[in-house]
C-alpha cells in the first residue's frame, strides 16, 4: 500500500477550513465540479468530476472543526477504499492542515500523478479559504 501526505498551514480560522473541505459547496470551489451531501459520520457524499466520474464516498471520520475524512467507495479503481482526510488545528489565527490520501494499492503512475493533483488542489483550497479566489474547474490544474 503507498500513502500521501501534504501538512501546509492555512492563514484562517479553523471553522472556515473546516467547512471547505466537508461541505459541498466548500468541495465544489476548489476540488469537485459538483458535490452533495452531509458533514455527518455514516453518510454518504456524491462527488462528481464530470462525464464517468461520479464518485461516492462514505464520511468515515467527522470531528466539527477538527477531523473530516472520506472513504471513497464508487471511484476509479485505485482511488476505490482509500481515505482521503483532512486533520485541523487552529492556533494564533492560522489552521494547520495535516491531509492526508491513504489506503492505494501501490505506488503506481496513477498514485505519483495524483500526488502532484493532490498539491495543486490543497493550494486551490488555501487560497480559497485565504483570499476567497475560486478557480474554474476546467482550469484548477492549469493554475
Amino acid at each position: 500500500m503507498a500513502d500521501l501526505f501534504h501538512h501546509f498551514p492555512i492563514k484562517a480560522r479553523v471553522e472556515d477550513v473546516f467547512r471547505a473541505v466537508s461541505s459541498p459547496s466548500g468541495l465544489d470551489a476548489w476540488w469537485a465540479k459538483r458535490s452533495f451531501g452531509v458533514a455527518e459520520l455514516g453518510t454518504v457524499f456524491e462527488l462528481g468530476f464530470g462525464p464517468g466520474y461520479d464518485w461516492k464516498a462514505l464520511v468515515s471520520r467527522c470531528l466539527p472543526n477538527s477531523e473530516f475524512e472520506l472513504e471513497l467507495v464508487e471511484a476509479d479503481g485505485d482511488w476505490t477504499g482509500t481515505r482521503i482526510g483532512f486533520d485541523l488545528e487552529e492556533s494564533d489565527g492560522v489552521t494547520h492542515m495535516r491531509f492526508a490520501h491513504t489506503g492505494w494499492p501501490e505506488a503506481n503512475e496513477h498514485f505519483r500523478v495524483s500526488s502532484f493533483c493532490w498539491a495543486m488542489y490543497l493550494r486551490l483550497l488555501k487560497r480559497f479559504v485565504e483570499r476567497g479566489e475560486i478557480v474554474p474547474y476546467e482550469r484548477r490544474l492549469e493554475v
